[in-house]
Order: C-alpha cells, then sequence, then structure tokens
C-alpha cells in the first residue's frame, strides 16, 4: 500500500471570520490553538500548509449572490487589503506555506489547489478553519471528489453552534469522510 503524503488545508481563519464581532463564526477564535499546533507539527515534518481565504471587493460583486445585500447595505466583511481580510496573527502562513484566494465555498474552485497538491503528490488532505456547513465541508466534499483520502480535523474546525458542527460531521462521516481531532493523528 503506498504511503500517504499529507498536506494541511486551512480555511478562512481571518480576522473578520475570527475576531469581528459582526462577522465571526462563534467557534472559530476557539480552535486557533489547535491550528497553530497542526501548523507546528506540519512544518516540523515538512507537510505543506495552505492558507486559503476570502479576499472580496469593497462592493461585493464577487461575493456570493445571497450576501452581496450586505456588501451593498455597507456590511461588507473580508474586503480586500483590509485588516478583516488578514489571517489571524497567531496563524501567519510561514514563508514556505502556500496562500490561496478562493472565490466561493471550496478550497478547490477557481482555485489552482488541486494542480499544487497533484505536484507535492499529495494524497491525504488535512482540513481546518472555519466553518463546517459552508467552507470546510464544501473544501472536504471537493478534495473527496479529486480523490483524496479527507480528514476533517475536528479541533481545528468551527461552527456557529456545536449541534451544527455535529451534523455536519455526521454527513461527512456518511460520505466517507474522516472526522477526528488532530491531535489523535498519527502522522
Amino acid at each position: 500500500m503506498a504511503m500517504n503524503t499529507y498536506a494541511l488545508i486551512i480555511i478562512d481563519m481571518q480576522n473578520d471570520f475570527v475576531l469581528t464581532e459582526k462577522s465571526a463564526v462563534k467557534g472559530a477564535k476557539a480552535t486557533v490553538a489547535a491550528i497553530r499546533a497542526a501548523m507546528d507539527v506540519c512544518h516540523e515534518k515538512h507537510i505543506p500548509v495552505f492558507h486559503v481565504v476570502r479576499a472580496y471587493d469593497g462592493d461585493g460583486k464577487n461575493a456570493e449572490i445571497f450576501r452581496r445585500e450586505l456588501f451593498a447595505a455597507g456590511r461588507g466583511f473580508c474586503i480586500k487589503g483590509t485588516a478583516g481580510a488578514e489571517i489571524v496573527a497567531e496563524l501567519a502562513p510561514a514563508k514556505e506555506d502556500i496562500v490561496l484566494v478562493k472565490p466561493r465555498f471550496s478550497a478547490f474552485f477557481g482555485t489552482n489547489l488541486h494542480d499544487l497538491l497533484q505536484e507535492r503528490g499529495i494524497t491525504h488532505v488535512l482540513v481546518a478553519g472555519t466553518q463546517y456547513p459552508n467552507c470546510v465541508r464544501a473544501t472536504a466534499v471537493d478534495a473527496l471528489c479529486h480523490d483524496y483520502h479527507v480528514t476533517v480535523l475536528t479541533d481545528c474546525c468551527s461552527a456557529q453552534t456545536d449541534e451544527t458542527a455535529r451534523a455536519n460531521c455526521t454527513d461527512l462521516k456518511n460520505m466517507g469522510i474522516a472526522c477526528t481531532a488532530f491531535s489523535e493523528l498519527a502522522l
């Protein structure tokens, strides 16, 4: 059996999704330390780390259709060039990390993530970040559709409620996606 080659994909751990009261996902801040620990282990083991983020235009024209009204009303978030769009300081990318901007929920949609993973011989992706029902789930499912083994890191992912997190993990597991804490993995 071929050995797994891992990559860590960190989704949307940006100030507006983690720290800004008006737009933060309730559970996101609590995952920062676990994600930092996962990053550190990955760096030590030379496992590639990808930060995949949002960068909306100020007018929201590149936002999902259901979010455009928020931007029109002056309630936009993760706007290109603002502090809100920056990755939280504790998770600042290392020089060897790769940062990609995604236009929609999935880290694979409209990015070259798949090509970058293929170039590195990646067989197994570890998914961290926020939030379960949107970007974490879309990325995990797309990774599965691209024939990667997928593990959603439960101690490194968040949702607005624990119930939402549990429901999404149940669905993901039923699709064949592993959901386990990074602290329980043996890399």
